[in-house]
Parts: structure tokens; C-alpha cells; sequence
């Protein structure tokens, strides 16, 4: 057995995976995902960084073969390799979906709209990084304010008709939240105002990419079953996600990490 470790550093979360193939396998992708970390990127996101390094090389014999990407990708100096996001979230989304041709990716500040083709390279992309309007971050922000946890979302806003929003911008909208609440608002048609909120601009957002089904959703908050449905709904397609669909960054480094392995095998 080789093992690739592929490790995504985020700007509100650092995401790890151990992957695993077997020496004699042909294809990077067909691996196993043998172990997974998970924590919050902090202040200084090296640390986290090799806190993850740790936690999934433990026990290992050999050296695995590391592959960074993400915001911090830069921050430390013993990494094998170090590749730029997009490919990574394309990869990773094909590993946990085959049939994508679309990934859309709603990270803690930033979102990302990726096209591939058939064969499950990437052929155009689009980025926002500018502004936190729709992000993990700006839901964060919102559900603090009203007071809620995003592990609650889902139960909190289910079945609730949505409260319009006016704002996106997340200064004006947290401004907007709390007058809300003093009006007397319910909390939870607001939150379901904001998830719908959102939902719409990313939406919009992928239509100036095109949008190619099927479509698959990572990140953070694709772990929202209630922003999933109002996604889809928006596009007017289904969107599917999964369970490891927030690790899809560190996946697909892990895979491109595996491939170097394997051509290293060959020579």
C-alpha cells in the first residue's frame, strides 16, 4: 500500500484526508479515503496544517506524499507539492460524484462555480473572492446574530416561508437581521429568508458560468439539507452533495498527490 495525503487549508477551515492505494492499481482515482481531519483554520493556519500532517501520518512507515492547496497552501515548507484550489475541487467532486459536470462550492469567504468535461477535466471556472455576501462566513455571521448555531439551520427553518431580504452585503444585512427582530420578525422566517437569500445569488452567480448537469455541491454549507433543496430549486435542477462533500479540496490534492506516486512507480 502508498499513501497520499492531500490537505486543504482554508480561511475558516482546515480539511485532511489520508488516501490510500494499492501499488498495483492503474487508476489514481479508484483510492480509499482511510482517514479524515477536520478543525478550524486558526490564526496562525501552519499550525493547523501540521496538526493535520500529524494526525493522518501517524503509524504510517512510509513517508506519505503530501500535496497542499487552499489559502495556506504557502505557509509551510515541507509539502511535496502545492496546487491551486480549482483543480483540487474538481477532482475531489468527481471522486465523491462520477457523473458531475458542475461543482459548485460555497467555502467560508469565498464561492466557486467549476465546469469539467466528460472525462473529468476542468474546462472553465468561475470565482468570487471578493466579497462575503453568500459565503460560509456571511451565513456564520447571520445565524450568530439571530442566535443560532448552523448546526441548527435545518431543523430551524424547515417548512418556514422565507421573510424577504433586501440585503446581501453582510453589514447591511446583519443591520437588516437585527431591525427584523425588533419589528417582530419570527427568527426563524428570517433564517429562512437569508438561506433563500442566498440560494438565489449563488444561483445566479453559476448561470454566468452555465450551468451543465449534473450538478454537485461541497463545502461547509452543503451540509444544509434545507440551502441543498433551495439550490436546487433556484437552478431549476437537482443538486446532489454527500457526506465527505467539504473534504472535496483535500480529495482531489490527495488524488493528484497518488498520481505522482504512481509515476514515480513507473520510472
Amino acid at each position: 500500500m502508498r499513501y497520499s495525503i492531500g490537505i486543504d487549508s482554508g480561511s475558516t477551515m482546515t480539511k485532511g484526508v489520508l488516501y490510500q492505494i494499492d501499488a498495483n492499481q492503474e487508476s489514481a482515482e479508484k483510492g480509499v479515503l482511510a482517514k479524515r481531519f477536520l478543525c478550524p483554520t486558526p490564526a496562525r493556519p501552519q499550525e493547523a496544517i501540521l496538526q493535520a500532517w500529524q494526525h493522518l501520518s501517524e503509524g504510517l512507515v512510509l513517508k506519505p506524499y503530501l500535496t497542499l492547496t487552499g489559502y495556506g497552501r504557502d505557509l509551510v515548507d515541507f509539502a511535496d507539492k502545492k496546487v491551486t484550489e480549482i483543480s483540487c475541487h474538481g477532482l475531489g467532486a468527481r471522486y465523491l460524484c462520477p457523473s458531475a459536470m458542475t461543482v459548485i462550492d460555497i467555502g467560508g469567504q469565498d464561492s466557486k462555480v467549476i465546469r469539467l468535461d466528460k472525462d473529468g477535466n476542468l474546462t472553465d471556472f468561475l470565482m468570487n473572492d471578493k466579497c462575503a455576501a453568500g459565503t460560509g462566513r456571511f451565513l456564520e455571521v447571520i445565524a450568530r446574530t439571530l442566535g443560532v448555531t448552523l448546526q441548527m439551520l435545518d431543523d430551524t427553518t424547515r417548512g418556514v416561508a422565507p421573510h424577504p431580504i433586501s440585503s446581501m452585503c453582510t453589514v447591511f444585512a446583519e443591520s437588516e437581521v437585527i431591525s427584523l427582530r425588533s419589528a417582530g420578525i419570527p427568527q426563524a422566517e428570517i433564517l429562512s429568508g437569508i438561506l433563500s437569500s442566498i440560494a438565489k445569488r449563488s444561483a445566479n452567480f453559476a448561470g454566468r458560468l452555465g450551468i451543465e448537469q449534473q450538478i454537485f455541491f461541497t463545502g461547509g454549507v452543503s451540509h444544509s439539507e434545507e440551502f441543498r433543496q433551495r439550490l436546487s430549486d433556484a437552478l431549476g435542477y437537482p443538486v446532489s452533495t454527500h457526506g465527505d462533500a467539504q473534504f472535496a479540496g483535500a480529495i482531489g490534492a490527495a488524488i493528484i498527490g497518488a498520481r505522482r506516486l504512481q509515476r514515480q512507480e513507473k520510472v
